[in-house]
């Protein structure tokens, strides 16, 4: 196998893969390594074993075994540090690549990533199960809403100013519902939308500018994208209000002082789901939005997908929900990870179909 056909193998594997060397520094890592840690080759590779390791971790104590001639060692449940200081519970095999004790193979499997799967596509029927909903609420209630706030309107011409505090309190309230049901019923259109080769970048930036300019004032933004990925089937308005939504989220949640929000794109093969239309879809394309916010509270983190469900006082819980309805309409689905201190919203697309077949001769 010549080294072209080896660099194929090593980025196509699934699971984050480290090479570390004689010195115990990384001296390759692949691409899913890349978008597990959210690092780039060139920052990990300044890195050691022992960087990776906390010190409860039993990260240090398998590799000298590998080393020592157990070849081949695997373990559950060991923590892990990433670049940016954060811990992960993975688990982990280590191979020595030679018996001379050198070289070592570092395989990660996140924990978590099967569950995140489960409850992503959970939620894609949760969001299904909210179209119908909203199809009724907009009938049923919007309607005689409109009458209350009318009839309010028209007892207000003939009240007194005290009387007039209560019906003005009647049609401002009146209103704030029916935003509100205009928020549900975005669910409700079921209209399919056509979708077209789409630069995703073009629409990470123009989300972006938007937010610089408006509720995003106080946060920098990192960026660090991946130039060469190929198009999305997508729809840019429906995607844009996926993209504004999870950045006015991670906006809010960053402090006044010292905000910060990263967002990564990467080619990520070897995830895939159940397709729109039966069978298995690859999704590679792999976005995240990472904010240095307070995190999501423990109580919430397995249902923050679903509707009404949202840790904001004045949160109406629909922005997450309409986030995974839109993602789940264009082929994808969304994740969250999210600890004290530090949120990642991952976003995965399947490639547009005559882009993915250009992918697969290159990789030939």
């Amino acid at each position: 196998m010549n080294s072209v056909d080896f660099e194929a193998v090593w980025n196509a594997l699934p699971q984050p893969a480290l090479l570390f060397g004689l010195d115990d520094a990384v001296i390759a890592a692949n691409a899913a390594a890349e978008a597990f840690f959210s690092s780039s080759v060139a920052h990990l590779m300044r890195r050691r074993l022992g960087d990776f390791a906390s010190e409860a971790s039993r990260l240090a104590d398998l590799a000298a075994r590998a080393r020592s001639g157990a070849v081949s060692l695997a373990d559950r449940g060991i923590e892990l540090i990433a670049p940016d200081g954060k811990p992960r519970t993975v688990d982990v095999q280590l191979a020595a690549l030679d018996s001379e004790g050198g070289g070592l193979l570092l395989l990660i499997q996140p924990r978590s990533i099967a569950e995140q799967m489960d409850r992503s596509l959970t939620h894609r029927a949760a969001a299904r199960s909210v179209t119908g909903m909203a199809a009724m609420l907009a009938h049923e209630i919007k309607n005689p809403l409109a009458g209350i706030s009318g009839a309010a309107q028209l007892l207000e011409m003939s009240l007194g100013d005290p009387e007039r505090e209560l019906t003005t309190l009647i049609r401002e309230e009146s209103k704030r519902v029916e935003k509100l049901l205009e928020r549900v019923e975005a669910f409700g259109d079921t209209r399919p939308r056509p979708k077209a080769p789409l630069n995703i970048h073009d629409v990470i930036d123009r989300a972006q500018r938007a937010a610089e300019a408006g509720f995003a004032r106080h946060v920098r933004f990192f960026t660090e994208f991946d130039p060469s990925l190929p198009p999305i089937p997508g729809d840019p308005d429906t995607l844009m209000q996926v993209f504004q939504n999870l950045l006015k989220n991670a906006a809010e949640a960053t402090p006044q002082v010292g905000g910060v929000i990263m967002i990564r794109t990467a080619y990520s093969p070897g995830v895939a789901i159940a397709g729109l239309g039966g069978g298995r879809e690859s999704v590679p394309l792999l976005v995240s939005i990472q904010d240095n916010g307070s995190g999501v509270p423990p109580e919430i983190k397995p249902d923050i997908f679903e509707p009404f469900v949202t840790s904001k006082a004045a949160g109406s819980g629909l922005g997450l929900a309409l986030v995974s309805k839109v993602m789940a309409d264009h082929g994808g689905v969304v994740e969250c990870d999210s600890e004290p201190g530090w949120t990642v919203m991952r976003l995965r697309f399947p490639v547009w179909r005559e882009a993915r077949s250009k992918v697969k001769e290159t990789a030939r």
